[in-house]
């Protein structure tokens, strides 16, 4: 990752001669500094995720992009923090808003993301679907995990990848089941790893330079924490609760239930794979 100072919300930078960001004013534990808006391209250009409906936010994008028409309104996936503003965006500029599809099931987790159930997309994109303009290609790269309906969008152009919330510039995601699955991540992952992109442009977070190295970490995180599960389970069969409170010493209490949810996930996909059970919400080894 690149080490660089914190960008400014509502301001336009250039991370690329082909993309730029704006940053929304969402701060929090689970945004970071909060949600970037990418724009793609020049004169005709996309933007993607879109982002919070903050009305500043998306004045933002428009002033950003004035003088230029905006051709494509892209989501990577439907929290909040990401595809709200999409429907004011098309009002101001008869844009069409494309990329995944929408999420029905509600999201009882009770964390702050949630999925925004007012998304609408004029177009749904699946694997290999593109859109593209004057000098750029976007791919639709299907990289659930995250959330069922996750997309990454590649710019070969560039040989980047707008990687949403599925690799982040800061954390690792966290999966909340029941639409979040831990297996599909990880799957996604290793997807990645047999891609060749140069640069990761993360929704949340700098810009990954290095992105085979920060996926390979990931994807070692990932197993590191399902054998700590395992481990524990050794050695008595237990809650979600008290791995949490062996796991994650001296998290911040704001992202316990995150945790939680996390650990959850591990123990579902261990679950369908015959390496646990669980009776009365409590875990332990298979027989």
């Amino acid at each position: 990752m690149t080490e660089s100072a914190h960008p400014s919300p509502l301001v336009v930078e250039a991370v690329h001669p082909l993309v730029r960001r704006v940053l929304a004013h969402n701060p929090s534990p689970f945004t970071y500094t909060g949600t970037q808006t990418h724009i793609v391209g020049h004169g005709e250009v996309a933007v993607i995720d879109p982002g919070p409906d903050l009305p500043e936010h998306v004045d933002a994008i428009l002033a950003a992009t004035a003088g230029e028409r905006i051709v494509a309104i892209l989501c990577t996936h439907t929290h909040r923090d990401h595809s709200p503003a999409a429907r004011p965006l098309a009002e101001a500029t008869g844009a069409p808003v494309m990329g995944c599809a929408p999420i029905m099931a509600r999201d009882g987790s009770g964390l702050e993301a949630g999925f925004d159930h007012s998304y609408a997309p004029d177009r749904v994109m699946v694997e290999g679907d593109v859109v593209s303009g004057p000098g750029w290609t976007l791919e639709a790269i299907a990289t659930p995990g995250h959330t069922s309906n996750h997309l990454c969008f590649a710019l070969p152009q560039a040989r980047a990848l707008f990687s949403g919330d599925h690799v982040m510039g800061w954390s690792t995601s966290v999966v909340i089941p029941p639409d979040g699955q831990m297996g599909a991540y990880v799957a996604s992952l290793d997807k990645l790893m047999g891609r060749e992109d140069e640069i990761y442009f993360p929704a949340h977070g700098d810009p990954v330079t290095r992105p085979q190295r920060l996926v390979r970490s990931m994807l070692g995180h990932r197993k590191q924490r399902e054998g700590q599960i395992l481990r524990l389970l050794g050695e008595k069969a237990q809650s979600v609760d008290e791995m949490v409170a062996t796991m994650y010493v001296g998290l911040d209490p704001r992202l316990t239930k995150a945790a939680g949810l996390s650990v959850l996930a591990h123990l579902i996909d261990l679950d369908a794979r015959g390496q646990v059970s669980v009776a009365d919400d409590i875990w332990m080894l298979a027989a």
